[in-house]
């Protein structure tokens, strides 16, 4: 079956290149129940994309939730193979609180998980399948990437409570050096320090202007170990063609209790906020009681919405009126050849109000007559 793409909307289409894509590399689809048990959700709150979850009780009184997030059950369900992987895509819906509409709604999401012995090259592959993905969605697109390895060494070296420093995180995330200065000057940091912080706020754009940035806070060996990480991610991919679909940007930040290593976030033109986010969680594997590594992505095609909500500028290609008379076998044979290339043709006795059209068209003693060009 051949889908055309006039008919389809954004992200309909973008599910059936992501599926071709995963596959490509050796995924395999990941199938789910609608929904989870509600405690499950709760115990994990934080790890979610939103707050809203729907609840119902089953036959037995135990309280149910429509899932709203994929991932969760995927760890769930997996087994705890070290020296193994698990490579796994998704096109699910999920049910959650819409970025677009700010209502429940019903939301195509598509991702992957790669879990089990992460070694750099799996990194470098689910993030070199993020940006595919995005260029997979449209012509014009950007990941940002940082490394929480970073952060963290910068956070150790701080004598601050647990509150501040889920403050600075915040003002990292929102690239407000004012915030952190102040946080910074409130508990007593030295100034050395928290200008480091500073200086991560600062560190954006292409990977051979950023490292040698990062490189000069002589953060300690977990901040070099991650800065190599993010040293050979982004140079293959720069060798692979994407040089200037990349950069680093440490204002991504993920949740530190869930998230380890490496994040990212996408972004595409037309769309103010990230359509893909993703990262290495090998702490939510350790809180559902795995050893495994993990990472992965997933991309909210409710946002692809957006492109699809300029208001087009016909209903209808054809709107083809015909009467009592005509003979409903050529009839359909003429609906058949004029819908053949993509085109949307609408057959009707009577011709609708308000309708907007390319051509009319009636049929009329065996043939087709145009009546009218465009509206």
């Amino acid at each position: 079956m051949i889908l055309d793409d006039k008919i389809l909307k954004s992200g309909e289409q973008a599910v059936f290149a992501l599926r071709a894509l995963y596959q490509r590399y050796g995924y395999i689809q990941f199938k789910m129940s609608k929904f989870e048990e509600y405690d499950f959700y709760v115990r994990n709150k934080d790890f979610l994309v939103g707050d809203g979850v729907i609840t119902f009780n089953d036959t037995d009184g135990k309280l149910l939730a429509l899932k709203p997030d994929v991932t969760l059950s995927i760890v769930k369900s997996n087994q705890d193979e070290s020296e193994t992987v698990h490579k796994l895509y998704y096109n699910e819906n999920v049910y959650r609180i819409s970025k677009n509409t700010h209502t429940f709604k019903e939301i195509m999401q598509t991702g992957l998980e790669y879990i089990g012995n992460i070694d750099t090259y799996a990194m470098t592959e689910v993030v070199l399948l993020a940006v595919k993905s995005l260029e997979a969605v449209s012509e014009n697109y950007m990941l940002d990437l940082s490394h929480l390895g970073v952060l963290s060494a910068l956070m150790q070296t701080l004598s601050v409570s647990e509150s501040d420093k889920k403050k600075l995180i915040h003002c990292i995330g929102e690239k407000n050096p004012h915030g952190v200065r102040e946080i910074c000057a409130e508990a007593n940091v030295p100034t050395e320090l928290s200008e480091k912080l500073v200086v991560l706020i600062g560190a954006y754009g292409k990977p051979s202007d950023v490292l040698p940035k990062l490189r000069a806070l002589d953060a300690g060996e977990e901040a070099e170990k991650a800065i190599k990480e993010l040293e050979v991610i982004t140079q293959t991919l720069e060798t692979v063609g994407y040089a200037n679909r990349i950069h680093i940007d440490f204002s991504v930040v993920n949740d530190m209790n869930y998230y380890s290593g490496i994040v990212f976030r996408g972004f595409i033109d037309g769309i103010p906020e990230g359509i893909l986010s993703g990262g290495r969680y090998d702490k939510l594997m350790r809180k559902m009681g795995s050893h495994t590594g993990a990472v992965g992505f997933a991309v909210y095609l409710d946002m692809l919405e957006l492109l699809d909500t300029h208001e087009k500028e016909y209903d209808t290609d054809i709107l083809l009126l015909y009467d009592d008379q005509a003979d409903t076998c050529e009839l359909i044979k003429a609906v058949s050849v004029l819908a053949k290339n993509g085109t949307r043709v609408l057959a009707q006795k009577i011709k609708p109000e308000a309708i907007r059209y390319r051509q009319l068209l009636a049929y009329r003693n065996g043939g087709l007559e145009i009546l009218e060009i465009g509206d």
